[in-house]
């Protein structure tokens, strides 16, 4: 029988082998738009070891690599109680983590922070707590509800949920917010009208406030139960009640954005979408990136190295860039070779359009030629100088581009005099298809409009996922786009006056404040494409 003989311990204790304690950060997420949240709480975000949420829709606000944790149900998908919540938020700040509490509104307005910071407190762990936007105020303000002006100095709030209410006390106060009141919005009514409030008082009640999914019924004391009942309405919701909800009428500034509420696919990456997403959150509508096109290095490298090599040893009098992601292969083609702006010296550099000078500009050199008028190859060509061997040094022109671009603008250099080198510095391929979800989601309707920038991305899209329903709003970029998409059978509703997603989305959005006032000028209720029942099909 072997044995194991004891080490003998140290009367002194070993503070570097167990972990320090960690820190505590209570953070207010606001209740549901992300934007509301603060820039402490967007800093406190970016340092996490941990962030512990509390509903699913907060993981995405984690973006810097932290593990994520459910705090709000556990393995049996019950409720954690505010007891086990506070243990879970102790046990992870034991590790010697930095822990961020993600708390839906504000952490010490009708939250459990205060029970869970107690916890923390007692287990002698360090805190902070950063403020949110409460749902308090913020879910009124979105519906265009004023909770006081100048003839309505006061509120009260009730958190209703399993509590007894003093409705006499209640109905005292003009105007009420009323917390987890959903469920018993018909006892709550009738305790009102019973304790002396008028059954014509108005209501408003607001699920899902500050997102884009939020909904508001504004009723009566009276009928509240029943109207309530009748638009399906569910929690999370606040309600209020009082004079002041007559007000939303004139100051309802969220839910008659023109594209609210709409689902909006746009077939590019989430990095080349950044711009369009925001300019669509700003309509009211929330984006969904489907990526049509990959872009790889070409087969035969040797050409593009050959004209670096070129455009250093001075061959060339103009590169023009055709796109960003020419910008980039010519970027990393540099890096290779460890060059950077300085190879560009002596060098004329144009661009086929803005968003194209901008790429260029983060190299610290703006573009000696842009398109004044259309931002295309034709554009380009339309303000390129001939070549005048008086005037140019050299002849010869750099284009670096895609292996599918079109011969527009290298025809048209050569008919201006000039050399071509028309390299391949990148191929677009098909990118894989999307996951089953959205696939069925394009095919049946479930989005209200699509956003297509480019030939390729009609081409794309319809390959790997199929021709979007005949319900769904189709926008293109430009006359080429419109083009392809009929030609795939899809009727084209919206196209930009200029070649830019940011018109594009300015022109889906005038498309939808039309749509929407026609629905008001019918008396009907204002409905998103994907809700209302095709009266046309596509062309087949």
């Amino acid at each position: 029988m072997s044995t194991t003989t004891a080490m003998p311990t140290s009367t002194t204790t070993d503070v570097s082998a167990r972990p320090s304690a960690g820190r505590v950060s209570f953070v207010g997420a606001g209740p549901g738009d992300a934007s509301l949240l603060t820039v402490r709480a967007a800093e406190l975000l970016a340092e996490a070891d941990v962030v512990i949420i509390e509903t699913p829709e907060q993981e995405a606000l984690v973006t810097n690599g932290a593990e994520v944790v459910d705090g709000g149900t556990n393995a049996a998908g019950e409720p954690l109680t505010h007891a086990a919540r506070g243990k879970l938020v102790v046990k992870h700040a034991k590790t010697g983590a930095h822990v961020v509490r993600l708390m839906v509104g504000d952490p010490f307005t009708y939250a459990t922070g205060p029970e869970e910071a107690m916890a923390c407190a007692k287990a002698g762990i360090s805190f902070e707590v950063v403020p949110g936007v409460s749902s308090v105020s913020a879910v009124p303000a979105y519906a265009g509800v004023p909770l006081t002006d100048k003839q309505h100095r006061e509120f009260k709030v009730v958190s209703v949920g399993d509590a007894t209410i003093d409705w006499e006390d209640a109905a005292r106060h003009e105007t009420l917010v009323l917390l987890s009141a959903v469920n018993r919005i018909d006892e709550v009514a009738r305790g009102l009208m019973d304790a002396g409030r008028t059954p014509e008082t108005p209501v408003a009640m607001t699920r899902l406030g500050t997102t884009t999914r939020q909904q508001t019924v504004v009723s009566t004391l009276a009928d509240i139960a029943a109207d309530a009942a009748a638009a399906q309405m569910t929690p999370p919701a606040i309600v209020v009640v009082g004079d002041v909800v007559a007000q939303r009428e004139a100051l309802s500034w969220f839910e008659t954005k023109p594209l609210y509420g709409w689902r909006v696919l746009v077939p590019r990456t989430k990095e080349q979408s950044e711009s369009l997403a925001a300019r669509l959150r700003r309509y009211g509508a929330v984006s969904e990136e489907v990526p049509t096109i990959s872009v790889e290095p070409p087969r035969n490298p040797q050409q593009m190295d050959k004209a670096v090599r070129g455009l250093v040893e001075g061959r060339y009098e103009w590169i023009a860039f055709t796109s960003v992601n020419a910008v980039k292969a010519v970027r990393e083609k540099f890096e290779e070779y460890g060059l950077d702006a300085r190879a560009f010296s002596g060098l004329k550099i144009a661009a086929v359009g803005e968003k194209t000078a901008e790429a260029i500009l983060t190299w610290g050199i703006r573009p000696d030629l842009v398109p004044t008028g259309e931002q295309s190859g034709r554009g380009l060509l339309e303000v390129w100088p001939p070549y005048d061997e008086l005037l140019d040094p050299i002849n010869r022109v750099f284009l670096p581009r895609a292996d599918i671009a079109t011969e527009t603008l290298a025809a048209g250099l050569v008919e201006l005099g000039w050399e071509v080198d028309d390299v391949t510095a990148y191929r677009t391929v098909r990118a894989a298809p999307p996951p089953a979800p959205t696939r069925e989601a394009i095919k049946t309707g479930k989005f209200d409009a699509v956003m297509f920038t480019s030939s390729s991305t009609v081409r794309n899209l319809v390959g790997i996922a199929g021709k979007p329903h005949a319900t769904t709003i189709i926008a293109c970029i430009g006359p080429a786009t419109a083009k392809t998409a009929e030609e795939h059978g899809l009727r084209v509703d919206v196209l930009a006056e200029k070649p830019s997603v940011e018109v594009l989305a300015d022109a889906l959005a005038e498309f939808g404040e039309r749509r929407r006032l026609q629905f008001i000028e019918a008396g009907e209720p204002v409905l998103r494409p994907s809700q209302k029942k095709p009266s046309t099909r596509r062309k087949s």
